[in-house]
């Protein structure tokens, strides 16, 4: 049978784990175990364990220490309107929030679904700020201490779209996901969607700056001005009744996708 992918953006341990990369490993960072952390996993399953995990998914009322999670479809960022990947392409992709990081362990080593994903690739992640809100997560509402802008950092975006807005948002978005994929400061970029209105991306980024840049419409891209066009054009009229825009300090990563690991860069430098 066909294998699939599936993304899974969680919180946990770096503990019993094969192929692990530390990137920051500072007490209150990663041992501290009431501290609230995050992480982002994919890894390949048969079509019929996809489509199970997208139509069942994971749900915090059944697993212990689990604060949220979102189950989606991932498609490739800018990739055509009509394309079936926009509705289904047995790639599943889940944004979580868990207590800690023992949560996280136990669910991977004793849940049949935690089993699944602990086959793949993660990578964890430390909270740095917010911009906009989203409901189900417990964002931390004071933002991280200062962050070198030289180092990498990981975005995550999720939106709950008005329906009517969804056209338009394809229309001034699918530039954008275009100008993140193809920016040469990216690592590793995605997009997912879950039907009916939650759209979400994911990209790793060699720098902050190099993220900076592109928002604000500063990188050495052809076009750079996509995402603050679009920005200009959400405040006009906004595509959405949600959304949220969350950075991250990557921690440490696990394992390989697509025959690669090591999708952040070994740059970090004092904050």
């Amino acid at each position: 049978m066909t294998n699939s992918t599936i993304i899974v953006f969680f919180v946990h341990n770096s503990k019993q784990h094969k192929d692990l990369k530390v990137i920051y490993t500072t007490p209150h960072q990663v041992n501290s175990p009431n501290m609230s952390i995050y992480s982002y996993h994919l890894v390949k399953l048969p079509f019929a364990a996809a489509l199970s995990i997208l139509f069942f998914p994971i749900k915090s009322k059944k697993i212990t220490g689990l604060i949220h999670a979102e189950t989606m479809s991932a498609m490739v960022l800018g990739s055509s309107i009509f394309s079936w990947s926009r509705i289904f392409n047995r790639e599943i992709v889940v944004f979580a929030q868990w207590e800690n990081e023992n949560y996280l362990n136990d669910f991977l080593l004793s849940n049949s679904k935690g089993r699944q994903l602990a086959k793949g690739w993660h990578i964890r992640l430390a909270f740095i700020r917010q911009w906009g809100r989203i409901s189900g997560f417990q964002i931390p509402k004071l933002e991280s201490a200062a962050y070198n802008e030289n180092n990498p950092v990981v975005a995550v975006t999720i939106a709950r779209m008005n329906y009517t807005q969804i056209p338009r948002f394809l229309r001034w978005g699918r530039p954008v996901e275009k100008q993140v994929r193809d920016d040469s400061g990216t690592t590793l970029s995605l997009a997912s969607i879950r039907y009916p209105n939650i759209i979400s991306t994911f990209s790793i980024w060699k720098t902050q700056k190099a993220m900076t840049d592109m928002v604000h419409g500063h990188s050495k891209m052809p076009q750079p001005k996509r995402h603050i066009n679009a920005m200009k054009e959400r405040d006009r009229k906004d595509f959405h009744f949600e959304f949220t825009t969350l950075r991250f300090k990557p921690l440490s990563e696990h394992g390989a996708w697509n025959k690669k690991s090591n999708y952040v860069p070994d740059n970090t430098e004092a904050a």
